[in-house]
């Protein structure tokens, strides 16, 4: 190990300290070197701090990152799981609200540890609706059971909580809707009104005899507000599929006049329910999310993507397929419907390198809610799954949701555990992955992982065999069998494995299908200068108006601007971090074009980068 400084001011007028190290990676051993350049009057005004001892600190401090680089960068998590079936997700300051079937409900300020809320089912003393059986006793007595289907969670502009809860019969459609309101998130709620009934053997809500193989199932309700924040309700289930109502803001009715709404898709009791729809501010696009498929352990549920650039459709898949034609024929209710949609996941597990499972494997994920996270920056996809195996228990959960270059959605492979995607080094990539091809089938079968290889070359061999390439920070393509897939490279957590893996995600437009890899084998380390370099970069990125960084511990940091004379130029952010991934945006206004050092600190750490800021 050796320290050099450089006492002449070089061509760009910085002072340099070089750090450089010999580490064992595979037999032989590579050298290693950092450094760090400091602006010749920075260097003159605190030369007199700088010491044998200050610098050996600082490369402890280096050589502590790097010799971490390419190992384990998340904490082994603390899961705490709950039971929902059908959660919808609503956000309340910083808690995130789960609201299910038969009154289930819990809540968590991270995604990673849930506390449960109300379980009991439904029945007087449940914390949402305390006197249920007769604050709801009209809409038991349509729909004929004391029971409550899939609802969900809405906070309107007059800042009160409003709950969309839905009793179907269960062999027919024979279903009420209504709303109830709340001054918290938590209840007591109180009932307002039925909105719409279905299932009657006589006229409908559009004045039309009620016909269940064109008409809606009225359950299932989601309600949200679109870019204009005009208020929407989607809704259906099975039986005449899935339609939109447009809404009161004020009021949370529907607006007069509507009958059922519009329809967007299913009919002829094509199995199809659960839908959500969520606006990227990104794409422009709403995303239509959708499960087909029966929800038992063995009947296939399944999670599937649409969009349109208009919340009341129409809804498109990758192929170009209008979702209005996704409907039952021939009595055919599954594999009609099979060839629509962007099919997101399925039923799958993961097996080791000896083809024993891992443990992580899922059957029957769906009836999902999603939400964009604005102060993260992060998409999340929360679900209800079974589990390979183990019958009808079920439980919630969080995967992280990410953008590909088509504009679609990808779904990270492994559980929400505070990972983000960030810079990946193509070095970190070539190894031995569990592969899952999600297909497009609607079935009960579990899809076990095949083993790949993706080697430094840039090809893909073992049980499919094609080419890999990384793009830009994160960004993957592969194509396999000649099919293109578009997507994401990120390091998660493997709970099977009980390590830090890398994983791919990735969507093929031409087919509709997502593949899914997580790593098998230890990964090598890093093995030059250029990648060890990026590899400490993610304790600090800056990208345009945003800043990624990460923090060991959640609490308060700042992000501050630095002139090269070590003025203070502004504070470019402040708040509270989470331990893990961050990203901020940050205020520039205060800054001419120019060079400056971007320092963050948070407790008594702090990292700096050096940053040319050009006007734009």
């Amino acid at each position: 190990m050796g320290t050099h400084f450089m006492d002449s001011a070089t061509d760009d007028s910085r002072y340099s300290i070089r750090y450089s190290f010999k580490e064992t990676i595979q037999p032989g051993a590579v050298m290693h070197s950092v450094t760090i350049s400091l602006h010749k009057e920075i260097f003159r005004s605190f030369r007199p701090l700088i010491s044998l001892y200050t610098v050996f600190f600082l490369l402890i401090i280096i050589f502590t990152k790097s010799a971490h680089c390419g190992q384990s960068a998340i904490e082994p998590p603390v899961f705490r799981d709950v039971s929902v079936h059908d959660p919808s997700v609503l956000r309340v300051n910083d808690t995130f609200w789960v609201i299910g079937s038969h009154l289930a409900s819990a809540y968590s300020t991270d995604l990673i540890k849930w506390t449960q809320y109300t379980n009991d089912g439904v029945r007087n003393g449940n914390k949402l609706i305390p006197n249920v059986t007769e604050e709801l006793s009209e809409t038991f007595a349509w729909s004929k059971v004391t029971g409550l289907w899939a609802g969900c969670f809405a906070q309107l502009d007059n800042g009160k909580f409003y709950m969309y809860y839905c009793s179907c019969e269960g062999s027919s459609p024979l279903s009420a809707l209504g709303i109830a309101v709340s001054n918290n998130i938590g209840g007591p709620y109180t009932n307002l009104k039925i909105l719409l009934r279905s299932g009657m053997n006589g006229t409908g809500e559009d004045g039309t005899r009620y016909n269940a193989n064109v008409h809606p199932n009225a359950i299932d309700p989601h309600t949200f507000f679109d870019a204009q924040h005009t208020l929407w309700m989607v809704y259906g289930s099975y039986s005449g599929g899935i339609y939109i109502i447009k809404m009161d803001p004020s009021t949370g009715y529907q607006l007069p006049n509507q009958g059922y709404g519009k329809k967007l898709m299913g009919g002829n009791h094509g199995q199809l329910e659960g839908v959500f729809i969520q606006y990227s501010p990104h794409t422009k696009y709403y995303y239509l999310f959708i499960s087909f498929g029966g929800l038992g352990a063995n009947d296939g549920y399944n999670l599937r993507v649409a969009r349109s650039k208009n919340p009341d459709g129409p809804y498109l898949d990758p192929m170009g397929n209008d979702m209005i034609n996704c409907k039952a024929t021939g009595g055919d209710t599954r594999g009609s419907l099979a060839p629509y949609g962007h099919k997101l996941a399925g039923n799958f597990q993961f097996m080791d390198e000896n083809g024993k499972a891992t443990g992580i494997g899922y059957a029957s994920p769906g009836h999902n809610s999603t939400i964009y996270d604005s102060v993260s920056n992060r998409y999340f996809n929360i679900m209800h799954t079974r589990f390979p195996g183990r019958g009808e228990f079920h439980q919630v959960r969080v995967h992280q949701m990410f953008i590909n270059e088509d504009e679609w959605f990808v779904m990270a492979p492994h559980r929400y555990a505070g990972e983000n995607a960030i810079f990946i080094n193509a070095e970190s990539i070539p190894g031995t992955y569990a592969f899952v091809d999600h297909g497009r089938d609607i079935s009960g079968t579990v899809k076990n992982s095949q083993k790949v290889t993706l080697s430094r070359d840039g090809t893909i061999s073992g049980a499919v065999t094609g080419s890999w390439e990384k793009r830009g920070d994160y960004l993957m393509r592969m194509t396999i069998g000649g099919t293109v897939y578009n997507g994401v490279a990120l390091r998660q957590w493997d709970s099977g494995l009980e390590r830090e893996v890398m994983a791919l995600s990735a969507m093929s437009v031409s087919k509709g299908n997502s593949i899914w890899m997580s790593r098998l084998d230890a990964e090598v380390k890093l093995k030059n200068t250029a990648s060890l370099e990026h590899c400490m970069a993610p304790y600090l990125i800056i990208r345009n108006e945003k800043a990624s960084f990460f923090l060991e511990h959640a609490g308060d940091a700042r992000i501050i601007a630095y002139d090269h004379s070590g003025r203070k130029a502004g504070i470019l952010w402040s708040g509270r971090g989470i331990a893990g991934q961050n990203i901020v945006t940050l205020n520039k206004a205060s800054l001419v074009p120019g060079a400056y050092f971007f320092t963050l600190r948070h407790g008594n750490s702090s990292v700096t980068r050096h940053i040319v800021f050009s006007a734009k």
